[in-house]
């Protein structure tokens, strides 16, 4: 048995040199490295960037996705939207774990995995034939290849399976805006205020949460319908929340700068997953202030010279999706506010 990259680049089919995430097609094959692990896939959750073009672009045929999705992932060995970048992640059974995978994984364990498919080998079995296309997540047989850098969680035995999928997907997000609001709330600044766009979506509500942990002095949800905002107040994660449209600049703008007492938010987080929503988000920012990119369909030309044409002195960070023990920090926040968990479970119910 060989030892692989840590990486995984000798899994990388083309082009020569690149890293998998950027790779055009992968090796799928099951026969692992000594420093690999193979899960046996049970559950895919496509991310809502992907999935919401797939459907889009689709006109809402479940049939379509489906083939697209299992199109993309026997082309790429990888699910790996052309359109978005993006891909999500999965859930399933630990199968083989090579003598040198530096892991902690073991065989039999369930996992969801912490990295995005857009990065790791996966090969479909079943065709996607119980997936009628028309949710995010996607129940499949299948076998997907972890390298030694990959991360992994075990599946918590208090959460139903398809909740947890939902939250690991987006994990990333609530540590991170932990990290910035706490930052920014040191003694040296007054306590922050948060405004997050996408509020009650899964990273939406879940940096709501984070934000009130780490001690905003305001936390303003903005989403797009009453429907929403109904559903946010009832959560209770929010101290103030508006509807507004985040694709529109200056009325969102407007919106943030009202619930805010005439002044932008010192942390802007966007969660929305629709593309043109950064010329708003850095319009709703205060001077000096913080604009965090959370959802994949940002586009980084459209920040970059959008602040640069505003004169906006902001700083923009890209939420890489990883943070250390995040997946343990979005499980705390899940099991101590009742109302982010009741929010999400009928957020994951309605997808099933």
């Amino acid at each position: 048995m060989s030892t692989g990259s840590p990486v995984g680049s000798h899994r990388v089919v083309s082009p020569a040199g690149a890293l998998p995430q950027a790779a055009d097609r992968l090796d799928d094959q099951p026969d692992i490295a000594d420093n690999e692990v193979r899960v046996s896939v049970e559950r895919l959750n496509l991310d809502a960037a992907s999935y919401r073009r797939l459907r889009t672009d689709h006109a809402g045929d479940g049939d379509a996705v489906r083939a697209e999705v299992r199109d993309i992932v026997e082309r790429r060995g990888k699910m790996h939207n052309p359109r978005t970048g993006s891909g999500g992640m999965l859930i399933g059974t630990v199968d083989a774990v090579g003598e040198r995978s530096p892991l902690g994984l073991r065989a039999g364990q369930r996992i969801a995995t912490l990295v995005s498919l857009t990065l790791t080998p996966l090969r479909i079995y079943d065709g996607l034939e119980r997936w009628d296309g028309l949710t995010e997540q996607v129940p499949t047989s299948g076998h997907a290849i972890l390298f030694a850098r990959s991360i992994a969680a075990a599946l918590p035995g208090d959460l139903p399976e398809a909740l947890s999928l939902a939250v690991f997907d987006v994990c990333g997000a609530p540590a991170l805006v932990r990290r910035v609001v706490a930052r920014r709330s040191n003694p040296a600044h007054a306590p922050a205020t948060v405004a997050v766009l996408g509020a009650a979506g899964k990273s939406g509500s879940l940096s709501l949460a984070a934000a009130r942990d780490a001690r905003a002095a305001t936390v303003l949800g903005i989403v797009r319908d009453r429907d929403e905002a109904a559903e946010l107040e009832a959560a209770g994660l929010a101290d103030r929340i508006a509807v507004a449209d985040a694709t529109e600049p200056l009325a969102l703008a407007e919106t943030v700068t009202g619930a805010l007492d005439g002044r932008g938010a010192d942390v802007t987080v966007v969660c929305a997953d629709v593309p043109g929503c950064e010329h708003g988000a850095i319009l709703s920012t205060a001077a000096g202030g913080t604009v965090v990119f959370f959802s994949m369909a940002t586009s980084f030309p459209a920040a970059a010279l959008g602040a640069e044409g505003l004169a906006a002195d902001v700083e923009m960070l890209i939420g890489n999706g990883y943070v250390p023990g995040h997946a343990a920090y979005a499980l705390h926040l899940m099991r101590h506010q009742p109302g982010l968990r009741d929010l999400l479970t009928r957020r994951t119910e309605a997808a099933a």
